[in-house]
């Protein structure tokens, strides 16, 4: 669980710089403060808690089985979130006014 709160907390520290930072001509989104911040820092726990009582309750297997299972859960969470924040993030970089054409 504390893994799943680490995850969360670099993923969206890493993801949202841009857009908190304001790196494009100093524009910032607070929202990325009070929707994505929480639902991942408390996101990634809750996953990787229901990733371990599947594993364990449901399907039965070893623990180990179970941290292995939880460890992948979160490595695919941690990319499907850096995905949402690249895309919430895009209009507060260079790249994306460079390719607009500013």
């Amino acid at each position: 669980m504390v893994g799943g709160f680490i995850v969360g907390f670099v993923v969206w520290g890493i993801g949202a710089g841009p857009g908190v930072q304001g790196s494009f001509e100093g524009e910032r989104d607070v929202s990325l403060f009070y929707v994505e911040l929480p639902l991942m820092f408390f996101g990634m726990p809750a996953l990787a808690l229901g990733v371990w009582a599947l594993t364990l309750g449901v399907l039965r297997v070893r623990e180990w089985t179970a941290a292995l299972a939880v460890v992948v859960a979160l490595a695919a969470g941690a990319w499907g979130c850096t995905e949402w924040l690249e895309v919430r993030t895009a209009p507060f970089t260079r790249q994306a006014a460079e390719q607009e054409g500013w």
